[in-house]
């Protein structure tokens, strides 16, 4: 019978990619593709998807045909907290995309609006899509409604008596005591999800952000209804509670 492999093996692929890094570290002038390619003895054609995701990750940069270190690299040695916000949650937005294979986002509050931050959309044909920038009333959204729920009394009272709520598909809630009602609930569970309120077909799911006791913004997750069932509904529940958790 075959042993079992040891859980100590390194895993080629991680290797491969720390070797291109270290490599075009060690050349201070930067390399060109074929450089890396002779000297690691990696395929072209293999190299070529590994350098193109190096560089939009921001850990090696292109100058021309020349590959340097990126500012990425830079970061790694940057205390968390020092970071800029949407640095500190690309890494959170990226990781539930890829847990969940579902549109997630990082937003946060401008003026009566949510704004997109850090979005990362899903690979599924059939996936809701929104632009980092974009921004939609803080009523509609899972997210804004988060937003809503953590505002301060005096801030609330203002956000009603200035907002204008418009009815974006049949299904928003924008009546006074609709809309506090929801805010209620979201305060107790921690949690918002807001189904056909600003787009129809669409399900999103929101939680704080906390640093140091404050709310800087909102995790979300959005999902085609037709996917969006009790087991996935779960699923997304749980993987924002540990996102928002590892904030700290």
């Amino acid at each position: 019978m075959a042993s079992a492999p040891s859980t100590s093996a390194p895993v080629k692929s991680a290797l491969r990619t720390l070797d291109v890094i270290e490599f075009v570290v060690a050349h201070a002038g930067g390399v060109v593709a074929q450089d890396v390619a002779q000297a690691l003895g990696i395929p072209v054609s293999s190299l070529s998807y590994l350098l193109a995701t190096l560089v939009e990750r921001q850990y090696l940069a292109r100058e021309g045909r020349r590959y340097l270190p990126g500012p990425g690299l830079e970061r790694l040695r940057v205390a968390p907290a020092a970071l800029p916000l949407a640095d500190r949650m690309a890494p959170l937005v990226r990781a539930l995309k890829v847990e969940l294979n579902e549109t997630a986002s990082f937003m946060v509050r401008v003026g009566w609006e949510v704004e997109a931050v850090v979005t990362e959309a899903s690979d599924q044909t059939l996936r809701y899509a929104i632009e980092p920038g974009a921004r939609r009333p803080l009523h509609c959204l899972a997210a804004g409604k988060v937003i809503l729920a953590w505002l301060s009394d005096a801030d609330l009272h203002r956000y009603f008596a200035e907002s204008t709520r418009l009815a974006m598909t049949e299904h928003t809630r924008v009546r006074d005591e609709d809309l506090r009602a929801d805010l209620a609930h979201i305060r107790e569970e921690g949690i918002s999800t807001a189904c056909h309120e600003a787009t129809l077909g669409i399900c999103g799911t929101a939680v704080p952000v906390l640093s140091n006791g404050q709310m800087v913004g909102v995790l979300s997750v959005a999902v085609p209804e037709v996917r969006f069932d009790e087991a996935l509904a779960a699923r997304v529940r749980s993987a924002l509670r540990r996102a928002a958790g590892a904030v700290g």
